[in-house]
């Protein structure tokens, strides 16, 4: 048996095509209930897309092309790409080619084919992706671009659709303006997807708010070939899950019979537009050429299977079907297979020739740190002032006129002035709405704004960040909340593998953005253990071209998170914003009712601050707070250490400090993505010795590593004495115990003096 079955399918088509050129024309025209103009479109967008894949392998062999993962077999999806309207925003999987190139037809002036080609060949000039990733997509045809999702796809669209209502009722906040008040979202996977927890949760969410009568107009478009890559899907495994399921309404339609196809999706479009309900249309297809040209088939599959399956190729079906019913001659489609094939092979032969990507810089050039000077200026603005004064009930109860506060009322303030200057903010998340969330963050937001803008969700971090995607896309900035960072693990993928790739893999064209709110890290007292005290922030750090903020007190709280704001809003950015749970109430530092640790709300507007003994750069977005030593009692002299921190280890830090025989400054990093290592070298170089006080874990869950590793790196501090404290590699365990994983006041006063000896033995030695 062959194993490459690209030239046995290809011949047995154009075996076919001979066989009906010779026929003469049927005279049976109008016996289908499918426009000969339409029958014609589907079947172009199908032999173009079959033949890209005949290309994208050629190419392959001859070491030009570098993608395989094709669509043989599910060109029958060429009938969405028709019936949907272009404006009906679309989020597709792999293997899309004939729904793309059928939907693209219907905009003047797109090049899908040749576009298609040059994302095989890795060409920089490939204008959905710029040359990174062979994906479909198009801005003007709302098909945001996906990369090999595997279910990921599914929970940001039913958060689109879920959007898509949402604005109607706002009165059309932010882009979604640009589409009809009954536009649907379209989401496609295959039968396998189905069984992925993205999926599973994507599909319940959409029940879930249908069950309380909330619009959802997604369309699920199940592609169901029966297997993924090698294992098999049980008969009626689909029919079996969905048919029947409450809360979707289902469709099932035979992607190989085009009339049948196009009817049956009709329907279900229509369905889903008219009723605003979840609908899922399972569309039956084959998978033709293995999973890609990687996959042996015949390693899993017997000559007779494959064959089997071959006969039924759609081209095969559809062809044979014009013919029947005189929706076309034989002669009209040997000669589009040919013209086609004809305009494919000489386009390869352009894109194969055309620039790759040739830089660093041209790579990343999406993943770039937002512009500081340009969030410094979106910072400046600030809400009319007559609204402001109305919302707080007049200028003597203004937020700044109040005495200093903790973290958690200063945020919460600063939310509510937040969504009044920023219109287009959503605030969502478990316990959010009446609430106030589990620390009363979002207290009085429901109360101010109403439900169209503050809301409750379901139990699902996933389907949060899915919905803080999707509503991102449409024109709102998304302010999820994600109730600890424990659970955050549950979902990261939505940022990781999502949210931050999209500028990343359409070339800056598409972007998500949003701030992440969510309460974490350690040392909360009482209402413990590792879910409410989780300290690795590694899997954040660990995602390109993210923002991380976490903020130590409740001035730099209010101004950290308006950048992030400013950040999403005008450099189109994903922002996480860490807020320390045992810090949200805090409000001494040394001694109890010092009040130390509370300050004052800083009004909107405010960017900058120069406080006694305390540096802060020319912005706050992206800078860190220097805190000067102390001045010492005569006569007492010690060098001068760094102690770069973060979070609960600032106070820790201010605390540890006064004890020692050194002239301690305390950097409050405040930003952990990107980090400020600038700041960090360059405050070193006035240092006799650094300490890096991680609360986070030794191994990979914080900032240490690479902070001792930059200084490491630098030659001219070659020498200089470093240490760190950090958590032991460990969950946090519940009550007093958590005292013997998590650094202590003790410790950080432990490494002050042992830097201390260190520095003067070095002394000593010169």
């Amino acid at each position: 048996m062959s194993l490459r079955r690209e030239d046995i399918v290809r011949s047995r088509i154009e075996a076919l095509l001979s066989e009906l050129e010779a026929l003469p024309r049927s005279a049976s025209v109008g016996a289908s209930r499918l426009p000969r103009e339409e029958a014609l479109a589907c079947i172009e967008a199908a032999y173009t897309s079959r033949l890209l894949d005949f290309a994208a392998r050629e190419l392959k062999n001859e070491g030009r092309g570098y993608y395989t993962i094709g669509s043989a077999g599910h060109e029958g999806n060429a009938v969405l790409g028709r019936l949907l309207r272009v404006d009906d925003p679309s989020l597709l999987h792999y293997r899309s080619g004939a729904f793309v190139l059928a939907r693209l037809a219907k905009l003047p002036g797109q090049t899908p084919l040749h576009d298609t080609l040059l994302s095989f060949c890795a060409s920089r000039l490939d204008p959905v992706s710029g040359g990174r990733h062979k994906v479909w997509g198009s801005l003007a045809a709302w098909i945001p671009p996906q990369t090999s999702t595997i279910a990921s796809q599914l929970p940001k669209a039913v958060g689109m659709a879920f959007a898509l209502d949402r604005a109607r009722r706002l009165r059309g906040l932010g882009a979604t303006q640009r589409l009809p008040h009954d536009a649907i979202v379209c989401v496609s996977f295959g039968d396998a997807s189905c069984n992925h927890a993205s999926a599973q949760t994507a599909f319940n969410a959409a029940a879930w708010a249908s069950m309380q009568r909330l619009p959802v107009p997604v369309l699920f478009l199940c592609e169901d070939n029966g297997i993924g890559i090698s294992v098999h899907t049980p008969d009626g495994w689909i029919r079996s899950q969905f048919a029947a399921r409450r809360g979707i309404d289902y469709f099932e339609a035979d992607g190989g019979d085009l009339e049948d196809a196009y009817t049956t999706s009709a329907r279900a479009i229509e369905h889903c537009r008219r009723t605003r309900r979840p609908t899922f249309l399972r569309l039956r297809v084959v998978r033709l050429l293995g999973h890609a040209g990687s996959d042996v088939e015949a390693l899993y599959h017997d000559e007779a299977q494959i064959e089997a399956t071959e006969l039924r190729d759609p081209i095969l079906r559809m062809s044979r079907e014009l013919t029947l019913h005189g929706l076309a001659s034989g002669a009209e489609l040997r000669e589009l297979w040919s013209a086609t094939d004809a305009r494919i092979q000489r386009a390869a032969v352009r894109a194969a020739s055309s620039p790759q990507l040739s830089s660093t810089a041209e790579v990343v050039r999406d993943l770039l740190p937002p512009e500081a000077s340009v969030v410094q200026v979106a910072l400046q603005s600030r809400p009319l002032e007559e609204a402001r004064v109305l919302l707080w009930g007049g200028p003597d109860k203004l937020p700044e006129r109040d005495r200093p506060r903790h973290m958690a009322m200063q945020l919460s303030r600063a939310l509510k002035d937040l969504m009044l200057e920023h219109q287009e903010i959503l605030v969502f998340g478990e316990d959010v709405a009446k609430k106030g969330g589990v620390y009363h963050v979002t207290t009085g937001l429901y109360e101010t704004f109403g439900v169209g803008r503050v809301f409750n969700t379901l139990l699902d971090e996933t389907m949060i960040l899915g919905t803080a995607i999707g509503a991102a896309q449409l024109g709102f900035l998304p302010l999820p909340e994600i109730q600890y960072l424990a659970y955050l693990h549950n979902a990261e993928d939505q940022l990781r593998g999502e949210a931050c790739s999209q500028r990343f893999f359409s070339d800056g064209q598409w972007d998500n953005p949003m701030v992440v709110r969510i309460a974490g890290l350690a040392y909360q007292k009482g209402f413990g253990g590792h879910f409410h005290n989780d300290n690795s922030i590694g899997v954040l750090r660990d995602i390109p071209g993210i923002v991380v903020a976490v903020p130590s007190r409740g001035d730099d709280a209010v101004r950290m998170l308006r950048a992030c704001v400013a950040a999403a809003k005008v450099e189109r950015r994903v922002c996480v914003f860490l807020e320390p749970i045992a810090l949200y109430m805090t409000k001494d530092l040394h001694e109890k009712g010092d009040g130390a640790w509370s300050f004052d709300y800083p009004s909107p507007g405010n960017v900058d601050e120069l406080c006694e003994g305390e540096v802060v750069g020319e912005t706050v977005f992206g800078t860190p707070r220097i805190y000067l030593p102390p001045v010492l009692p005569a006569g007492r002299m010690g060098p001068r250490i760094l102690c770069v921190t973060y979070g609960n280890g600032v106070p820790m830090a201010l605390r540890a400090r006064r004890g020692v025989a050194a002239d301690v400054t305390v950097m409050d990093l405040r930003w952990l993505a990107p980090l400020p290592t600038a700041d960090v070298l360059r405050c070193a170089h006035e240092a006799d010795a650094v300490l890096v006080l991680d609360e986070c874990r030794r191994t990979g869950g914080g900032v240490a590593e690479a902070l001792l590793a930059a200084l490491a790196e630098a030659p001219s501090l070659r020498g200089l004495p470093l240490r760190r404290v950090t958590a032991e590699d460990s969950y946090v365990p519940l009550g007093p115990a958590d005292r013997f994983v998590l650094p202590q006041d003790a410790d950080v006063s432990a490494a002050f003096e042992a830097l201390i000896s260190e520095v003067a033995s070095l002394t000593r030695s010169r």
